[in-house]
């Protein structure tokens, strides 16, 4: 399997993956315009231009998009991060050239019809208020509004109903001619896919627009802080973010292994002894997210009311306990559980494609699967050790917490436990 890249003269950039013995490809557009390019005027804009990109062009209805992709056994979708917003098909080999014009219909003629915006309105506003009943994508909200506090990075990707409720065609495709530009877009591919034809087919689809300048977004800053809300449900929710570095960051792999040795499987320090020992939840984990320039490692868990006091104070041990006796076996096995996740994925045209458009996204170029996997490897024991003591007594946190809290520990009461 080889990649290979081109770029059109107005920036478009074009990446793919041919993966030998598929008979399917998954293909896309990745928009570099996410939550965190938004002003706050235009907070959940990027989402809200997702949905009406499948409300029709000025070529195809609504029905006629899905109907498309769907004749022909395909899939189709998209979704909005805080830098990203993607559209994507999955589709059999030989439609990969008509899922590639649907994909270019829906991006560039969008046509946002006033009747259409209206009831997709209504169908975000479900969407937030699913959201807002929803204790665990509430929490990671507030998590992030606490830990990049008045910040695009730090808002909804949603965005709050009041916003949602006033957007109108004008702000819509304000957005879409501020921020979807040729530079901005990157055309990936894995799968049956012959890269020369995608060239063509992107000079035919995309070579005429002009190239504009990229937004410069705010760089971020971790705040931290502390959100607490309660409210009569089964469960206290849990949830404590400590900054860690961007995915430009060589210690993003090392924040990777610590998280996982930490939190992330069964056989994780955090899993063994607050589930497993003392049986005080049944869901708890680590995690760690990144972005271009900040990033945080992430500890959840769901618990009584009565034994959230006890959890937290255990996991603030853990990882003070993780920096001084993380061992060379832990390392190890986190390492191999990372690099069989990555591995694993990549036999998936669709997860394939999306890391393509993700490297191109974060340094214009796809470096080779062995450069990962030796950056991987490269991190020792000491390394995760080190970072591990940063995390436990020294990096900046947000804390969330969601129900029954009112005896739960404050922020304060854990950084000091954290530095005691």
């Amino acid at each position: 399997m080889t990649v290979q890249q081109d770029q059109l003269a107005n920036g478009f950039r074009i990446v793919s993956e041919n993966m030998p013995g598929l008979q399917s490809a998954s293909i896309g557009i990745w928009v570099t315009a996410g939550g965190r390019h938004e002003r706050l005027e235009q907070n959940g804009i990027a989402h809200f231009l997702e949905h009406m990109a499948f409300k029709g062009t000025a070529t195809r209805s609504a029905l006629q998009i899905a109907e498309a992709i769907e004749d022909v056994g395909g899939y189709i979708n998209a979704y909005t991060s805080r830098e990203v917003t993607a559209y994507y098909a999955r589709v059999l080999q030989d439609d990969v050239p008509l899922a590639l014009d649907v994909i270019g219909d829906i991006v560039l003629n969008p046509v946002f019809d006033p009747k259409e915006i209206e009831i997709e309105r209504g169908v975000i506003l479900q969407e937030i208020g699913q959201s807002l009943d929803t204790p665990d994508d509430v929490i990671f909200d507030w998590l992030q509004e606490e830990s990049y506090h008045n910040q695009p990075l730090g808002r909804t990707i949603l965005g709050p109903t009041e916003r949602v409720s006033a957007f109108n065609r004008d702000d819509l495709a304000g957005f879409v001619a501020e921020h979807y530009g040729p530079g901005q877009m990157i055309l990936s591919a894995a799968g049956a896919v012959d890269h020369d034809a995608l060239v063509k087919a992107a000079e035919r689809l995309f070579g005429h627009m002009q190239a504009r300048p990229s937004m410069v977004v705010e760089p971020a800053r971790f705040t931290g802080g502390e959100a607490r809300q309660e409210k009569a449900l089964e469960q206290a929710h849990f949830a404590l973010a400590l900054e860690s570095p961007g995915y430009r960051d060589d210690a993003i792999y090392t924040a990777q292994i610590y998280s996982s040795a930490l939190g992330g499987g069964m056989s994780s320090r955090l899993f063994q002894e607050v589930r497993e020992k003392r049986g005080l939840c049944y869901s708890i984990f680590a995690q760690t997210g990144a972005y271009a320039d900040t990033g945080s490692v992430t500890i959840y868990a769901g618990t009584s009311a009565s034994q959230l006091g006890e959890l937290a104070e255990i996991t603030i041990d853990e990882m003070k306990r993780a920096a001084e006796d993380m061992g060379p076996e832990e390392v190890a096995r986190a390492r191999a559980q990372m690099k069989a996740g990555m591995l694993m994925g990549l036999e998936s045209p669709s997860n394939r494609a999306e890391r393509l458009a993700r490297l191109v996204q974060i340094w214009d170029k796809v470096p080779p699967l062995a450069d990962t996997v030796a950056r991987i490897d490269a991190v020792t024991t000491g390394d995760v050790r080190e970072f591990a003591e940063t995390m436990a007594t020294q990096a900046p946190a947000a804390l969330a917490l969601y129900g029954p809290v009112s005896e739960a520990p404050s922020l304060t009461r854990l950084q000091e436990r954290r530095a005691a």
